[in-house]
């Protein structure tokens, strides 16, 4: 008898019906799967291996740079019957042209961009009257100046679209190159990026006295230098992938000028750094690694300057820097690739790995001659940390410093009027920060433990805190008291300030509570109308 199998079935003792074709397409599954997945793998590699190359900004020898050097003008004031000089500011929209031929919209202070340079002496008195033709509130801070915290200009002293604030205090501390920008409560990224800043220049007996250049914009120089990127005719603000430090920009400006040179007629020029930039942070320094004189840091003087090649600036911080030039020749300016930043993830993508020429300096055939540096210049008012009466503990993440959100109607600390304290600063975020501290100059006293570098141990109201960086810094508190009125401190990396990396303190006499900062209502702030009283 034959057997007979029909052609869906299988002979008996064969495989069951449909077993080789399952397997056969088990088989051509996971080759597709594998397929897709050895694409994938590609695609993300190669996106990657963009993103990694695309975040490095290399700007050194790429173009020439010939547009002059902008000076910011010198503020007009006027002197009241009492003695006290008046400066005028007022905050406006308008446009700018950084490019030829393409207008940009911005913000500035008494023009359409960036603001006047003030200038007071220690011991006068001075008030400012802010105008805010915005259409939105705005803030104007007093960036290193000792003054009472009504006076500050922080988030809690908001002046609405319309209005006038206007500050007064007697100038009390050296000479020195402050800044002023606003400060509302997270919007200070967006209103410094349009343009509100400008620098406020603090002179003395003392300073006065040393040979060191002297002459506004002839051999002493502004600099203020920020980083920005153009969207068509618009300045960029968004952050790129992975940049959790800020907004990073791909080319530089130096008092709004993209592309500056200066022309120069003396043997020693004198730089005034400003990092102005939202997020970036720069190592200044010359191509051919010449020395520069070291000679101030953000509150003033230095006891005696300090011969160094490079000098690494957090936004917010400044330096002063002296640089011999020689007949002829041009020197360029140049921010230099930094290592400290956690790894290279964070120096990748946080700025680190990046280039930038800032400014050339053209020296003329023939150059005055200048007198040296002096050796010695003047004596320190900080704290030495060895009378502290407190110690604080900070730390930095950029959910919030000691695990706390900003919030405007907390005070976080209360300082006892005259009292001297020790502050420890620690980073262990695996990003970059910053430490700023209203009202005060302080001391580093420690770096990791070892006594600082140079470039920290002059007046400080800003320092930098790279990922698994501890410092101490010695405060004293010279007030005056004010429990109603806080102070701030927070990162100046501002789109951190503005994501809540920020806390307030207040100043008392001794014994007295500590009162209520004045209402908020989210970020808007109240709102300040006329002038205040001493």
């Amino acid at each position: 008898m034959t057997r007979h199998t029909s052609h869906h079935g299988a002979p008996d003792g064969g495989d069951p019906p449909g077993v080789p074709r399952r397997a056969f397409r088990w088989k051509r599954l996971v080759i597709v799967l594998g397929s897709l997945v050895t694409t994938a793998a590609v695609a993300v590699g190669a996106l990657f291996a963009w993103l990694w190359t695309d975040a490095k900004v290399n700007t050194a020898g790429k173009v020439p740079f010939g547009n002059a050097l902008a000076i910011p003008p010198l503020a007009e004031s006027a002197v009241d019957k009492d003695g006290t000089r008046v400066f005028d500011l007022r905050m406006q929209a308008g446009e700018t042209e950084f490019r030829d031929g393409v207008r940009t919209p911005t913000w500035g202070f008494n023009g359409s961009y960036l603001g006047p340079t003030l200038r007071a002496k220690r011991g006068e008195k001075v008030r400012v009257r802010v105008d805010n033709s915005l259409d939105e509130a705005s803030s104007v801070h007093w960036h290193g100046m000792h003054l009472p915290a009504r006076m500050d200009g922080g988030p809690h002293q908001m002046i609405a679209p319309g209005a006038t604030w206007s500050p007064r205090w007697t100038v009390d501390q050296p000479a020195a190159t402050l800044w002023y920008h606003p400060h509302p409560h997270g919007r200070t990224e967006d209103h410094v990026r349009r343009g509100l800043a400008g620098l406020f220049l603090l002179d003395d007996d003392k300073s006065a006295r040393l040979p060191l250049p002297k002459r506004y914009g002839v051999d002493d120089l502004p600099v203020v230098v920020q980083d920005v990127r153009f969207d068509g005719p618009r300045l960029a603000g968004d952050r790129g992938l992975m940049q959790n430090v800020g907004f990073l920009g791909d080319e530089t400006m130096v008092n709004g000028t993209l592309r500056p040179y200066r022309q120069v007629q003396d043997e020693l020029i004198r730089l005034r750094l400003l990092n102005a930039s939202t997020a970036r942070t720069y190592a200044f320094g010359f191509p051919d690694d010449r020395g520069f004189s070291l000679i101030a840091t953000d509150g003033g003087l230095l006891e005696r300057p300090a011969v160094m090649e490079r000098i690494q600036l957090s936004p917010g911080e400044r330096a002063e820097i002296v640089v011999r030039m020689e007949p002829g020749e041009r020197v360029m300016l140049r921010s230099f690739p930094q290592e400290n930043y956690g790894g290279a993830w964070q120096r990748r993508f946080g700025g680190g790995d990046d280039t930038f020429d800032v400014l050339e300096l053209r020296a003329a055939e023939r150059l005055r001659p200048s007198p040296g540096v002096p050796a010695a210049l003047v004596a320190s008012e900080l704290p030495d940390g060895e009378r502290a009466v407190r110690g604080r503990h900070f730390d930095l993440k950029l959910s919030g410093i000691n695990g706390r959100e900003m919030d405007m109607g907390r005070v976080d600390e209360t300082v006892t009027r005259g009292a001297t304290e020790v502050w420890t600063i620690r980073n262990s975020n695996g990003m970059p920060h910053n430490f700023h501290v209203h009202d005060v100059q302080f001391r580093v006293m420690e770096v990791n433990g070892k006594v600082p570098p140079p470039a920290l141990r002059g007046p400080k109201d800003t320092v930098f805190v790279p990922h698994g960086t501890t410092m101490k810094l010695a405060l004293r508190f010279t007030g005056p008291a004010d429990p109603d009125t806080p102070y701030m401190y927070h990162c100046h990396l501002l789109y951190h300030e503005d994501e809540g990396m920020m806390g307030q303190f207040v100043v008392v006499e001794k014994g007295q509570s500590v009162g209520d900062p004045p209402d908020h209502a989210g970020h808007g702030g109240r709102q300040e109308h006329g002038e205040e009283a001493d």
